[in-house]
């Protein structure tokens, strides 16, 4: 098969976000987005204790996409205004479609604060077409042994399918655009080849460890971690030369004009001023702060 030949290679430096510093490789000075995703954030590890509890994100509002995450390590409180309440926990993923809007809030639980641990995962933004921006909010939590998965010959890949479909295996989380979604865990010496459809952008992120794309390309932490590969092959080769965890999106793109401003992502500027207007008078919902 035909590798996807790479488009731009990134870093993942780390950024201010209030209190907190994590790592933001997309956007990026290389990258602006990869259709349709838009945001990617890697926050921690943090020692999370009951004197160091950085992340702690009050109620704030969505809209127009929907914002994912994936809990690498550790232990998340989540509640929202259409009134969920889910623990998510390490290898968990929850998939918020914010649609016309939601408020929400993440915050490490009580118990882990307590107990004390690290905490690590991915924030996700995955835009939402012109056509759904307005659709009802939604929210999906999905435990990590829930998830199918694919194994390389050797045994040494293990590819979690979160969503859409790999060698015709599906994921637990339905979606409302055409994507593919993978967490892939890597031994050293581990090898695959991994299909992607030519009608789909896609990139990869390394959270943690050491490989090699298309036998030329390599990501490393504190590198270069980043890879958004050309729609021009039929997938990528992988190769691990330590103990590494990688993730894989792709999905068809929209071609539309984005507007964002703060939580919303939009299409105009008026609907942005739209959405700012519709939080204010409380048409997002509601979600206590405690």
């Amino acid at each position: 098969m035909k590798s996807n030949t790479i488009k731009t290679i990134g870093r993942s430096d780390f950024v201010n976000m209030g209190p907190i510093q994590l790592r933001q490789p997309l956007p990026s000075r290389n990258i602006d987005m990869v259709d349709p995703f838009i945001l990617l954030h890697h926050y921690g590890p943090y020692d999370i204790s009951e004197d160091n509890n950085p992340f702690d994100l009050g109620p704030h509002p969505h809209r127009g996409f929907e914002p994912i995450t994936f809990l690498v390590q550790g232990e998340q409180l989540h509640r929202d205004s259409l009134g969920n309440e889910s623990i998510v926990k390490t290898g968990d993923v929850q998939w918020t479609t914010a649609g016309r809007g939601i408020i929400h809030a993440e915050a490490p639980t009580k118990a882990f604060v307590q107990k004390g641990g690290t905490l690590e995962g991915i924030q996700l933004w995955l835009n939402l077409p012109a056509e759904k921006k307005m659709i009802p909010a939604n929210y999906q939590h999905a435990k990590n042994e829930d998830f199918n998965s694919v194994n390389s010959k050797d045994n040494k890949v293990k590819i979690q399918i979160i969503a859409g479909e790999l060698e015709s295996n599906y994921g637990k989380i339905g979606t409302q655009t055409v994507v593919n979604v993978y967490m892939i865990d890597i031994e050293e010496g581990g090898e695959h080849f991994i299909e992607v459809s030519k009608t789909h952008q896609s990139m990869l992120y390394l959270l943690h460890g050491d490989v090699t794309v298309n036998d030329s390309e390599s990501l490393k932490l504190n590198e270069n971690q980043l890879i958004q590969f050309n729609q021009d092959g039929n997938g990528f080769s992988i190769k691990g030369h330590n103990t590494s965890k990688i993730l894989f999106l792709s999905g068809e793109p929209f071609n539309e004009k984005v507007a964002t401003y703060g939580p919303y992502v939009m299409n105009t500027q008026t609907e942005i001023m739209e959405a700012m207007r519709d939080y204010q008078m409380g048409k997002m919902g509601f979600l206590p702060a405690n």
